[in-house]
């Protein structure tokens, strides 16, 4: 899969810095994530770009070239690096990304000066990741993407369908370099179809999809939902073909194209809600946070102002509700003794619901809720989400040093799936623009001076 010197490369690294790693974590005063102890730290911290390099994942080995922007390609192409993949991401000369720019309202202050476009829009899909500028437009890059293409497993890219191929690092031109070559592509359409040519964006195909038409509530508009879903669902999907991709490589050979789209995604999405319109032609609604086939599972305003998020999934477990509520008259009355009378009733039962949880305050109620098994919580801020024990025991923030911060440190979420072998690992900041230039070069045999001229003529 690698190249001679580069599995060389890893080799030193990983027995150099295994030393290193361990040894940063004991100057730390911090114990070895295998120690007894290690649970009672709230947050895992990395200290350096390079001293998790030595870490193991399901991926270790495997090399990708990421052509991604924005957030779909991006957030596929970090689950892959946080699985131990050395991902090396392409970016336009001074622009970069064009989410580096992105900076939310106040967020300036959170950045040094003079370190380059940087965003937390960005930051928070690319760690992991070495940044490569390189100009397409440039036949010297194109034979450095040739190069790289000849030694990676695994090309990303989402241009509008047909410009990869006209830049000349299109499936076609790349796997003639490399026959085992794994080539994904994503867009907003996919590559075939009357749209196809079309630019694709999250919200576009959120409401093109359907999925606006049922969100937001009963008696309002469409709303978008308050994360880009399409975008980081297609990541997922991709991310998911990808490794059978792989998988399949290793019984045949042999490489393959993939074509995933945001639109494509977003009708798989629709699940139940689409499979009603295609089977009995039912319209789908907008329920707000109430659920089209299950009452009652919603939200309810408490004594204190605070929502809390309820579901009683059948008729058992509303039995169960209705003796923890005191209210065990809804279980004689005609209207709601099963589920689907109670979804006949919905707004009576709900009505008469939110009167019971508006009584006590919200952690009243998940006192009296708590061990009942019926799946229940508050409607958290983002930083109660952050806050909530969950996040401390399953190692969900994860900080670093990184020195573009004014704090001096980023904190990242963390990996959400746990190996029991093979463990994902934050080993790498967001990289500044370009910062892996010289490196990459460096590794495909490219001198000082070489380097240099490429640098002097801005294709790289």
């Amino acid at each position: 899969m690698l190249h001679i010197r580069e599995k060389q490369r890893k080799c030193d690294i990983i027995a150099e810095g295994l030393e290193q790693h361990r040894l940063s974590f004991i100057d730390a005063g911090i114990p070895s994530r295998s120690g007894p102890e290690c649970r009672s730290h709230q947050i895992s911290r990395v200290y350096s770009t390079a001293d998790a390099e030595a870490v193991s994942g399901s991926l270790n080995g495997i090399k990708i070239l990421d052509f991604t922007r924005i957030l779909a390609g991006p957030f596929c192409t970090q689950i892959l690096a946080d699985y131990g993949a050395d991902v090396i991401k392409v970016e336009v000369p001074k622009l970069g990304d064009e989410t580096r720019s992105w900076q939310g309202k106040g967020e300036a202050q959170a950045w040094k000066p003079g370190l380059g476009p940087i965003s937390i829009y960005y930051a928070a899909v690319n760690r992991n990741k070495r940044s490569l500028t390189l100009d397409l437009k440039e036949p010297e890059a194109l034979e450095i993407v040739k190069k790289l293409a000849s030694e990676v497993d695994i090309v990303v890219e989402n241009f509008v369908p047909g410009t990869a191929d006209k830049l000349g690092v299109g499936y076609d031109a790349l796997s003639k370099v490399n026959p085992r070559l794994i080539y994904a592509s994503l867009s907003g359409y996919g590559s075939s179809g009357p749209y196809s040519k079309r630019a694709g964006y999250d919200a576009i195909a959120a409401a093109e999809g359907g999925l606006m038409h049922v969100t937001g509530h009963p008696d309002a508009g469409p709303v978008r939902p308050g994360l880009g879903m399409t975008d980081m669902a297609t990541g997922l999907y991709t991310h998911g073909a990808i490794m059978a991709a792989l998988y399949n490589r290793e019984k045949t050979g042999r490489g393959q194209h993939i074509s995933a789209s945001l639109f494509e995604t977003q009708i798989s999405l629709l699940i139940n809600i689409g499979g009603s319109w295609l089977n009995l032609g039912v319209e789908g609604k907008r329920y707000g946070a109430a659920h089209p086939s299950i009452v009652p599972y919603n939200t309810w305003k408490c004594k204190n102002d605070i929502w809390l998020a309820l579901a009683a999934n059948n008729d058992r477990q509303f039995e169960k509700l209705c003796k923890l509520i005191d209210r065990t008259d809804f279980l004689s009355d005609d209207r709601f003794t099963t589920n689907a009378k109670r979804v006949e009733n919905r707004s009576l039962m709900e009505e008469a619901l939110d009167k019971v949880f508006a009584s006590k305050t919200s952690e009243e109620w998940i006192r009296i809720l708590d061990g009942s098994r019926l799946a229940h919580g508050p409607v958290n801020t983002i930083q109660k989400a952050f806050e909530h024990p969950q996040v401390a025991a399953r190692d969900m923030v994860q900080p670093l040093e990184w020195d573009a911060m004014s704090s001096g440190e980023w904190k990242s979420v963390g990996i959400p799936v746990k190996f029991s072998d093979t463990r994902g690992t934050i080993r790498r900041r967001p990289a500044r623009l370009g910062e892996h230039s010289q490196e990459v070069l460096q590794e495909l045999g490219y001198d000082d001076d070489s380097i240099a001229k490429l640098r002097s003529r801005g294709v790289i």
